[in-house]
């Protein structure tokens, strides 16, 4: 099993504690020597700016290059492209161009009457500007929104035909979603990086909340395991083992990067990738 390119998601922080708890992943993570690090647009109701604030902290503290989110969700073309400068002119080289939730209280997306229709004309924008990579997203399980089978394959196509030199997925707990959708997408003759997005579990009844807000398929065999991992104090033992497993499965399968969602939280995410890096051809799936 080859070692693979690494890379991490961060939040912009609110608060002094949350501030504390970021530098802190990124201290801990940055050493284990990834190609990029994101971060994320407005996540949680942060305001936009503090995206700005952090990408410039990191690459200044850090020597990190850092891909910055975007989205185009209840903002105007001028606005949103205003924001595509200000990462410019701070030295960003890259951005995960996304289309970005619904507005709070909104129960679906509808684009801003000045605004970008979606993710491809957002792209679109940023390929005109030849200043970024752009880096889009995909959807191994079908995303919430999606209308038939096969969709979420023709819609990154859209997505590279925009502009798009690489994509990142959404995260999923079975190697197999991971390699079904990249066969699909070889078949769509869509020839960009695919980047296997995995979510160590932090918390695992927050999880499934999440992931079902998300479309990602939590298969029954996790769930078991985790209750029972609940109940004997093993949860994050049982944590490390399968997301270890799944990374192993897919390295196996040729995947030559990995993006870890890191909610900000080192431990899970460092333990996985010293795991990998410890042991290399040995089969993980007893380490729990």
């Amino acid at each position: 099993m080859h070692l693979p390119g690494l890379s991490f998601e961060f939040f912009p922080p609110q608060g002094v504690q949350a501030s504390f708890r970021l530098w802190e992943a990124v201290s801990e993570l940055s050493p284990l020597g990834p190609e990029f690090v994101s971060v994320t647009f407005g996540a949680g109701g942060a305001p936009h700016d503090l995206t700005l604030e952090t990408v410039k902290a990191i690459m200044i503290r850090f020597d990190l290059n850092v891909a910055a989110h975007l989205t185009c969700s209840g903002a105007t073309r001028e606005t949103t492209l205003a924001v595509a400068d200000s990462y410019s002119d701070a030295g960003v080289r890259e951005i995960v161009a996304l289309r970005g939730d619904p507005p709070s209280g909104a129960d679906a997306f509808r684009p801003h009457h000045d605004g970008f229709e979606d993710s491809c004309e957002l792209i679109s924008a940023l390929a005109h500007l030849n200043q970024f990579s752009i880096r889009a997203s995909a959807y191994p399980d079908p995303h919430p929104e999606s209308p038939a089978p096969g969709a979420d394959v023709e819609w990154l196509k859209r997505k590279v035909d925009a502009g798009a030199s690489s994509a990142i997925t959404q995260f999923f707990f079975e190697a197999e979603s991971y390699f079904r959708f990249r066969d699909a997408c070889d078949a769509a003759r869509i020839d960009v990086p695919i980047i296997p997005g995995i979510l160590p579990i932090e918390d695992w009844r927050r999880m499934k909340r999440f992931a079902k807000r998300c479309g990602a398929h939590v298969p029954a065999w996790l769930a078991d395991a985790f209750e029972v991992a609940l109940r004997d104090d093993r949860h994050d033992l049982l944590a490390i083992s399968v997301c270890t497993e799944l990374c192993s499965d897919l390295l196996d399968g040729g995947v030559e990067h990995l993006h870890f969602y890191t909610l900000n939280k080192p431990h899970l995410t460092r333990e996985v990738v010293r795991a990998l890096r410890a042991a290399p051809t040995a089969d993980l799936r007893y380490v729990a």
